[in-house]
């Protein structure tokens, strides 16, 4: 039940801002590892993680202590200088990922416009595609952002609805089907977009060799493979990109070597959320020469895409990745979470899926709404969203241990009962 104090929180957001989000009612004020306190200091559990940019855990004291040493010393100059953050963080991340290059942005959405321009252009100049003729090959189903090119090649009407006219150029083809992929790429096809697993989608696996099979066609159409790994890099699933679940001849769990076999390698990697370490917004392009030889001067870039402060940070994240044994973590205890869930055995659960902490739990909407699930684990302490109205995301950060993980599906397991124990009596 909410307070006055919390009330009146909520009260002028609503007065002074757009109703673009509904949050759940709850007034949040602090956080620390993978718990958050409210305005009257009532403790949660994060099961959400900012949507996977808290994976290291909110305010983690090696990127406070990075955070408050660099923003001390230089936070700002824009790309017309060079700094000394950020030449060590683009050669830790592009050796620790295998790419050649990396071209640093801010948000998500960002970074996904940035390998839309740069796949573009290698189309006209390099593989020769004629002016203003080219595509990219998406799939149904997909998040990549709300910009307005982006929101162009969205499923989700309610997103581009009366925001056109939609950037052209963009084919959607149902997600984890090859085949239907291979038919739509043509002289024009610069580039195939896609999530190794859907996020937004509802925590959407694909078949087990599709993305093989799109590394293949790619590979042999002269198309370029970029995978979207915002929500799913950076050791969310288990391995440090989602797409490694994919090589079978990669081993490798915590990086990958730039000559090492990897049947799904893309082309193209977009890397955002984790990469800032819960402190800052930080995205990127990963690619390869051949790729970025074209982004010349004045062709793309940002005013805080690549600052001081951000290529610190973000360093920092990836290198703690391995430090942490975050990767390690978020496998064994996502697999823990995943089995507990199954064996809750409710009648309320239809399908539980994902890999790694980054699980979707689908709900029958017939004894429940996703939203109203949502409200009870936040009445019981935990904080966690629907998406698509009948899949519950949960997603804690890459720290969480075994007793804290125990705590939330203790949880959950009751918010299951409790919604069980209102069901209709069947004979």
């Amino acid at each position: 039940m909410l307070d006055n104090i919390q009330k009146s929180y909520i009260k002028k957001e609503s007065i002074y801002g757009p109703d673009n989000y509904k949050p759940l009612p709850v007034v949040l004020s602090k956080a620390k590892g993978v718990w958050v306190w409210d305005v009257n200091d009532e403790k949660y559990i994060d099961m959400m993680s900012g949507y996977s940019a808290v994976s290291h855990g909110h305010a983690h004291p090696e990127l406070l202590r990075v955070f408050h040493e660099q923003s001390s010393r230089l936070s700002l100059t824009s790309r017309a200088f060079y700094t000394d953050t950020l030449g060590p963080y683009l050669e830790t991340i592009t050796k620790m990922t295998g790419f050649e290059m990396c071209l640093p942005m801010n948000s998500g959405a960002e970074a996904v416009e940035t390998a839309i321009k740069a796949s573009r252009r290698w189309a006209y100049r390099t593989k020769k595609v004629k002016p203003g003729k080219a595509e990219i090959i998406v799939a149904d189903g997909n998040f990549h952002g709300r910009t307005t090119t982006i929101i162009s090649f969205s499923s989700d009407e309610n997103s581009k609805d009366d925001f056109g006219p939609h950037t052209p150029g963009f084919i959607s083809v149902k997600y984890g089907c090859s085949k239907s992929l291979k038919a739509a790429i043509n002289e024009n096809t610069a580039a195939v977009l896609i999530e190794p697993i859907q996020g937004e989608g509802g925590i959407i696996v694909p078949p087990e060799n599709y993305l093989k099979e799109v590394r293949d066609i790619c590979t042999k159409k002269n198309v370029l493979m970029l995978l979207d790994e915002i929500q799913s890099g950076l050791g969310r699933t288990g391995k440090l990109f989602a797409y490694q679940h994919s090589c079978g001849n990669c081993s490798c769990d915590i990086g990958c070597k730039p000559n090492q076999p990897q049947e799904s390698k893309p082309d193209g990697l977009i890397l955002g959320k984790a990469l800032g370490g819960g402190f800052m917004p930080v995205s990127c392009f990963l690619s390869s020469k051949e790729v970025m030889q074209w982004m010349n001067p004045g062709s793309h870039g940002s005013t805080f895409g690549g600052n001081p402060l951000a290529a610190a940070i973000a360093k920092r994240s990836i290198e703690l990745l391995d430090e942490d044994k975050l990767i390690e973590n978020s496998k064994v205890m996502g697999e823990y979470f995943k089995k507990s869930l199954i064996d809750m055995n409710s009648k309320i659960i239809k399908e539980v899926r994902g890999k790694g902490l980054w699980l979707g739990v689908e709900i029958d909407p017939k004894y429940i709404s996703g939203k109203d699930l949502s409200k009870l684990c936040l009445e019981n302490g935990i904080l966690c969203k629907e998406t698509h109205e009948t899949t519950i995301r949960y997603a804690p950060p890459l720290t969480i241990s075994k007793k804290e993980l125990d705590w939330a599906i203790n949880k959950i397991k009751s918010v299951f009962e409790e919604v069980e124990k209102k069901l209709p009596k069947t004979k």
